[in-house]
């Protein structure tokens, strides 16, 4: 199912946009200057959205002076207190990030999205495995894709009461496997443009792994519009994964495509520090070109073939080719220099 869409500030999220990439400052949204800062490192990233917590009216009232300092698109992290989402969407918060069912009466609710309606700040609503309400974990027994569902279902209901349906939705656990099932039902049950992430994914080397494969797996199926990879790390590095995994599978084509093989004993070159310094000298090249560094004659010349530059390893050498052809052949001392120059070259 297609899902709608919805805009927060310049940034189009459904609707078949773009998928786009948020992280979550983890400055106190207190002290205007670190997280001007923070947000700033974000933007240079890549980062397309900025989530920021706020905890307290003080907190609230700063978002005022924050808003004034970055273009950015920011959204305001709220929970239990709803005066709190009404001063963040004075400041000019560009969407509102809540669980209408922890933010008291339905007059409450209705303030707040009154409060959105009159601005078109859209709200998420945030259902999260770790945060479900007791009658629904008490019919279900435990944390599954069903009873995340129904959560999110019964908040859409209060906003969609209210006449409101600038909607988008997540639903995230730190089980990979829920997370996905539980994205595929809503995608079937409602046109709400979905915000993937697997929370609490854990530290930088198992939360991306975890990531790639939930977020992944459903960007594959067609399902999602916004993504947050969630890392117990610096939440830049929360940007560069996710940038990571729409370049993976294709959705996002900005930067050079290394395909390397991972070595046999076919190989009759020294292949892995090749390809490593390949790797490192076109990191920061802005163009979308694809590079083949392989190591035996099995897949190695179809590989390069299809490549714009590549390698195919040999005895002792390789043969060069670009966007097809073979354009030469080149001892094993000379691999790396040689495939670096027509690099060069071609952007």
């Amino acid at each position: 199912m297609a899902s709608r869409k919805i805009k927060v500030r310049n940034i189009e999220i459904g609707g078949g946009a773009p998928v786009s990439v948020q992280t979550m400052a983890n400055t106190d949204t207190r002290d205007v200057k670190k997280t001007l800062l923070e947000i700033s490192r974000f933007e240079a990233a890549g980062c397309d959205i900025v989530r920021l917590a706020v905890p307290d009216e003080t907190a609230a009232r700063a978002l005022y002076e924050i808003r004034r300092g970055t273009d950015m698109p920011l959204v305001a992290d709220i929970h239990f207190d709803y005066k709190l989402a009404l001063i963040a969407a004075d400041a000019g918060m560009d969407k509102i990030r809540i669980n209408p069912g922890n933010i008291g009466s339905r007059e409450r609710v209705r303030a707040v999205v009154k409060s959105c309606a009159e601005r078109g700040i859209p709200i998420r609503i945030g259902v999260n495995g770790g945060s479900l309400e007791k009658d629904i974990l008490k019919k279900y027994g435990r944390v599954c894709a069903e009873a995340i569902v129904e959560s999110a279902l019964g908040h859409i209901t209060m906003l969609e009461d209210e006449g409101f349906f600038d909607i988008a939705v997540s639903l995230k656990s730190s089980d990979v496997k829920t997370t996905i099932e539980a994205y595929r039902l809503m995608s079937r049950t409602r046109d709400y443009p979905l915000h993937l992430g697997v929370t609490e994914a854990g530290t930088y080397e198992t939360g991306i792994i975890k990531s790639a494969v939930g977020i992944g797996s459903l960007l594959c199926d067609g399902i999602g519009d916004t993504i947050r990879v969630s890392l117990t790390d610096d939440p830049v590095q929360e940007v560069y994964a996710g940038k990571n995994i729409l370049r993976a599978i294709g959705l996002l084509r900005d930067r050079p495509q290394l395909i390397s093989c991972p070595t046999c004993g076919r190989c009759q070159i020294d292949m892995i520090p090749i390809a490593k310094a390949v790797s490192e000298a076109i990191k920061d090249i802005n163009a979308p070109i694809k590079v083949a560094v392989m190591g035996c004659a099995v897949n190695g010349p179809g590989e390069a073939r299809e490549a714009d530059v590549g390698v195919a390893g040999g005895s002792g050498s390789a043969v060069l080719f670009k966007h097809g052809e073979i354009i030469r052949k080149i001892p094993e001392s000379e691999i790396l220099t040689e495939l670096l120059k027509e690099i060069k070259a071609m952007v």
